[in-house]
């Protein structure tokens, strides 16, 4: 079993319409035939599950996968690997029989024993869905040679929800909208976009709310639609959500412009020099910066950077930096300290 890279390389990498999308994620379900799913199946049976699949990974070279065990490892690696979006918080539940396949840039990952007993998913800085859906279509198809997948003719893939019935597939964008939040129009997208048949959460997906005005924005509906054409209207709704806040940053630009820079600037100082700072006022402060970097209003700073901090601000990862367990008070206290050794 591998040890866990606590680096956050891959949210340091900028990506396509990077001012906007912060990430991109393509994600399946798929489940084994005759077998029980994950929250009905025996200990035997998933460990069997994670078996089957070292068997599959090991016979194959393009990507190197490194096994974890979920149940043997800490509960501060679980959170890590939550808080990188590598594993779901259902998935972050100690229990025998989980394991994550990860590859060593950590963009790719197969969740075993979850909800179903795979969940396939391939991560990307930016907006690039098509590279991602080209990269799990291969992942699937490899599992698929050798394993016997549950599938219907007329369902298609089979999974423990009724929502995933179909392709399996959930395509997601997360994207930071500080200046639709700013000029009051952050609703009526968002309901415009609901109206679609999109789902829009926070950071860490279903459960969470949007903070530091970033949301995650996915299908709804899997059954009766291609993959392609899941893809396809995803990053048609994203491209105009693009567009209207690169709309209103510039309506800002044209008529607030003092106003705005006011405000980056002293989130940048309170960020800077700040004794303590709490996770939430963090990410507002951050989103404040980033939106800044992206105007052109901070010159010194990457935005690159910031999208990494929003991975080693949160708690696990102060932890692991300071190599103890820290209280809340500590922790809001070592997160302004790494804010301020990063910027």
């Amino acid at each position: 079993m591998e040890n866990i890279d606590y680096s956050s390389h891959l949210f340091s990498e900028a990506g396509p319409e990077k001012d906007v999308i912060i990430s991109s994620r393509i994600r399946l379900a798929r489940n084994i035939e005759d077998i029980s799913f994950p929250n009905k199946a025996k200990d035997s049976e998933r460990k069997e599950i994670v078996e089957m699949t070292k068997q599959v990974i090991a016979d194959q070279e393009k990507y190197q996968f490194n096994l974890l065990d979920l149940y043997e490892i800490s509960d501060i690696d679980r959170e890590i690997l939550l808080e990188k979006h590598l594993i779901s918080r259902d998935h972050a539940k100690r229990r025998v029989g989980k394991a994550l396949f990860l590859n060593n840039k950590q963009d790719i990952s197969i969740m075993v024993n979850e909800e179903d007993h795979f969940r396939i998913q391939v991560l990307s800085p930016g907006m690039d869905l098509d590279k991602l859906w080209k990269k799990a279509n291969e992942i699937d198809d490899l599992l698929e040679e050798n394993l016997d997948f549950a599938f219907s003719e007329k369902w298609g893939y089979l999974t423990a929800c009724p929502t995933n019935v179909g392709t399996g597939l959930r395509a997601s964008i997360m994207c930071h909208l500080p200046a639709l939040n700013l000029t009051n129009r952050i609703d009526k997208v968002m309901g415009a976009i609901s109206q679609l048949g999109l789902a829009v959460r926070g950071m860490y997906g279903e459960g969470s709310n949007p903070a530091g005005n970033i949301y995650q924005i996915s299908n709804q509906i899997t059954l009766g639609h291609s993959e392609e054409d899941i893809i396809d209207n995803l990053k048609s709704v994203n491209q105009q959500i693009v567009e209207q806040e690169r709309k209103a940053r510039q309506i800002m630009l044209n008529n607030e412009i003092d106003n705005l820079k006011d405000a980056i600037k002293r989130s940048f100082g309170v960020l800077k020099y700040a004794y303590t700072i709490s996770s939430k006022e963090a990410l507002q402060l951050l989103s404040d910066v980033k939106l800044g970097i992206d105007l052109g209003i901070i010159n010194d700073l990457s935005a690159d950077l910031i999208s990494e901090l929003l991975i080693l601000i949160r708690p696990a990862h102060l932890k692991i930096s300071e190599g103890r367990d820290l209280t809340n008070k500590e922790l809001n206290i070592k997160r302004a300290e790494m804010i301020q050794e990063k910027i």
